[in-house]
């Protein structure tokens, strides 16, 4: 798991400085553009899929989350992340989902704090439901690492 984290991490970008890993989260810093996130992959790991909550300094972002599906979904398809009892609809690109504003990232990230596990939700291309599960231990470890990682600079 630590390797598939590293390996994602090194996709995404060049210049990374790993910040620690936590449990099945790692936390890393890039250089440019500057941020720094925590990262996880599914626990059945599919096809680059991952999580991330990414900090973007010169912007002022904080907390933004972005998942990178394990498939293609149907464009006509919502895509809703479960955490415990909280269900949150994001919005979707063909592989790619987002929260629709800050205050529902805060929310996300609020609720993977206390939460043990979550879950992507959407229909596949060819009409198929599927779920990309992430366990959280390890999660806000990794995202107070990252936040603090940029906080640095």
């Amino acid at each position: 798991m630590i390797a598939a984290l590293v390996l994602i991490a090194a996709v995404q970008g060049q210049a990374r400085e790993a910040l620690g890993v936590f449990d099945s989260w790692g936390a890393f810093r890039d250089a440019a553009p500057s941020r720094c996130y925590a990262i996880s992959e599914p626990v059945q790991a599919r096809r680059g899929a991952f999580a991330s909550v990414a900090n973007w300094p010169r912007s002022g972002a904080r907390n933004q989350l972005h998942i990178r599906l394990s498939r293609a979904r149907d464009p006509r398809a919502k895509v809703t992340l479960s955490i415990g009892e909280r269900r949150f609809e994001l919005l979707a690109g063909a592989s790619d989902a987002w929260a629709p504003d800050a205050r529902t990232d805060l929310a996300i990230v609020t609720a993977m704090r206390s939460g043990r596990s979550m879950s992507v939700e959407t229909l596949a291309r060819a009409g198929r439901a599927f779920a990309d599960v992430y366990a959280l231990k390890g999660a806000a470890t990794a995202i107070d690492a990252a936040a603090l990682g940029c906080a640095r600079r």
